[in-house]
This record gives structure tokens, C-alpha cells and sequence, in this order.
């Protein structure tokens, strides 16, 4: 070997020398990556205390999700959060209240866990944060007044329908008022695009079907006369570098899916079983959203209390 080395211009001392210098190299690499793994643990640790209460984010005013109710908020967001935190052994729950517009920016300044809100699951911010698998499935809800009826979006020919400015609805409506014959009436806030249909200036308003199915129990000169399920489905965001603790929640949120918790949740909030089939009795392969980023195809049993 000596003389393998003295033909390729390297003394044997100064090989044993590099070789002891490569070997501490190597040796401080392997500490150095343990120890920012560990930090790592630490941090998320540090991120989630489980002897703390569970602090999530929410804009508050989205009934029946979460509102302010007379000792404190309500809904059915609240019930969840409740119902996570409980199985995840954390003493409660404190809820932050912050405007939509703010919301992605607080959870990454990391003013709380993860979000509370009704929150819609879309490939762009997926590319954001890591999403649960989907657990409430959502679409568009078209009231009208009782007395009038809707079989198809074919009824909508001829017709105005009363949307909110700038939601998903809205984008629904402008995408395919042409194809279906409809003419969009825009309002500021949900209510008056509601207020339209009772004063006929509109044949039907559209929002999120769990939205809609509240304002019609809320009043009965209303109903849901059609609901068209797009896909859409709501889930519980987290910061990129949080996975482990997305996983660990969406096992909780699969074990609610499994023992009828969801299932009852809806029926107390919005006066009814939740679709036979959908996002909140079907228990999703891996952890997150199929087909979106942040997936993570590993198989599990989630581990129910």
C-alpha cells in the first residue's frame, strides 16, 4: 500500500495524516447533522408544548363554523379544535382571531399551531403549507326561495344568481354564467346576496354548501335547492416544516372520521348527516391531500383514544 502511495506522489505520513483529518471530518459532519436534527425535534417540540393549551388561528364570524358566542366562541371549528386538542392530550384551546387576508402570514410567524378556518384545499397553497387530508367536503350550495325549485344547473338558464364578491363562488359564477345561460349579480357581503333572492331581484344565491345549509336552517322562507359538490373539500393547514405534527393531528381527525365524532359535529352545527360518502366519513391513504404536495403515501393505523 506504502508503495502504492509513494507512486502516486503521497508520503505514507502525510496519507495517515489526511485519512485521521478526513475520518474527524466526517465524524464532526455526522454530529453536526445530529445535532440540528435534534434542534429540529426541539423546535417542534418547543412549537407545540403539550402541557399548554393548543393555540390555532381563526376568522371568527363564519357561521356556523365560529362565532362569538355570549361566553366566548362557538361553532362547529370550536367543537373540532376542542376535539383535537383533547386527543391529542393538550389542556384546551385558545383560538386566535385573525382577519382572512392575515391569516397565511400569522401561521407562518408562527402566532399559532395551525388554522382553524373553513379552509378550502387548493394546489397553489399547497405549495405554501402542509395541508390534513380532507375532512369536509364542500362545494357550491344554491339557495332559492322554498317555494322555488332547482333539479340541475341547467335551471339556471335565463336567471340571475347573487354571489359575494371575490369568493370561490364568485369565481364558479364567472367561469360558467356563459355556459349555463345565468346572469352574476355581485354584493359586498353574503347576507345581501341572500336579501336578492327574498326580494326576487335573484332566482338563487351561491356559497359554500355547509354556509348555505346554515343560512337556510336560520330562515324558512329559504332553502338549499341544489347543491352541486365540486371537489372542493376543506382541511387544517400547517407550516412546511411541520409534518410531523400535521400527521399527528390528521390521526386524530381520522379516529373523529372513524367513530362518528365528524359525523355528529355537522348534524349539531348544520341540522343534518353530512353527505353519505364524502370527505367526513372517508378515511384518505397516507397523510394530506392525495395528489398534492406535501402528501406522504406511508400507511398507517391512526391511533385512536
Amino acid at each position: 500500500m506504502d508503495a502504492l502511495r509513494a507512486l502516486c506522489g503521497v508520503p505514507p505520513g502525510v496519507r495517515k495524516v489526511r485519512e485521521m483529518s478526513g475520518l474527524r471530518s466526517i465524524v464532526f459532519a455526522v454530529l453536526a447533522a445530529a445535532t440540528l436534527a435534534g434542534g429540529a425535534a426541539i423546535a417542534q417540540e418547543g412549537d407545540h408544548p403539550r402541557d399548554r393549551p393548543m393555540v390555532v388561528g381563526s376568522d371568527f364570524g363564519i357561521a356556523p363554523w365560529m362565532v362569538r358566542g355570549a361566553a366566548g366562541p362557538e361553532g362547529f371549528g370550536v367543537d373540532l379544535m376542542h376535539e383535537i386538542a383533547r386527543r391529542l392530550g393538550r389542556p384546551g384551546v385558545e383560538i386566535v382571531d385573525v382577519n382572512f387576508s392575515g391569516l397565511f402570514a400569522a401561521l407562518f410567524a408562527k402566532r399559532f399551531e395551525f388554522t382553524a378556518n373553513p379552509l378550502n384545499i387548493t394546489e397553489e397553497r399547497a405549495q405554501r403549507m402542509l395541508y390534513t387530508e380532507p375532512f369536509f367536503a364542500t362545494g357550491n350550495g344554491f339557495i332559492t326561495r322554498r317555494q322555488d325549485r332547482m333539479e340541475r344547473l341547467e335551471d339556471l338558464r335565463g336567471k340571475a344568481v347573487a354571489v359575494n364578491r371575490g369568493t370561490i363562488s364568485d369565481t364558479w359564477a364567472t367561469a360558467n354564467a356563459e355556459r349555463y345561460g345565468f346572469e352574476v349579480q355581485r354584493y359586498d357581503t353574503f347576507p345581501d346576496s341572500v336579501q336578492a333572492v327574498l326580494t326576487r331581484r335573484a332566482f338563487a344565491a351561491i356559497n359554500e354548501i355547509p354556509t348555505a345549509m346554515y343560512a337556510a336552517s336560520q330562515n324558512r322562507q329559504i332553502h338549499v335547492a341544489f347543491r352541486d359538490y365540486t371537489g372542493r373539500n376543506f382541511g387544517i393547514a400547517f407550516r412546511l416544516d411541520d409534518r410531523e405534527y400535521r400527521n399527528r393531528v390528521e390521526e386524530a381527525i381520522e379516529c373523529m372520521k372513524l367513530d362518528g365524532t365528524l359525523a355528529r359535529l355537522h348534524e349539531k352545527w348544520y341540522g343534518g348527516p353530512p353527505e353519505p360518502g364524502s370527505s367526513m366519513t372517508q378515511v384518505f391513504p397516507g397523510y394530506g391531500p392525495p395528489g398534492l404536495n406535501g402528501y406522504d403515501p406511508t400507511e398507517h393505523t391512526p391511533r385512536c383514544s
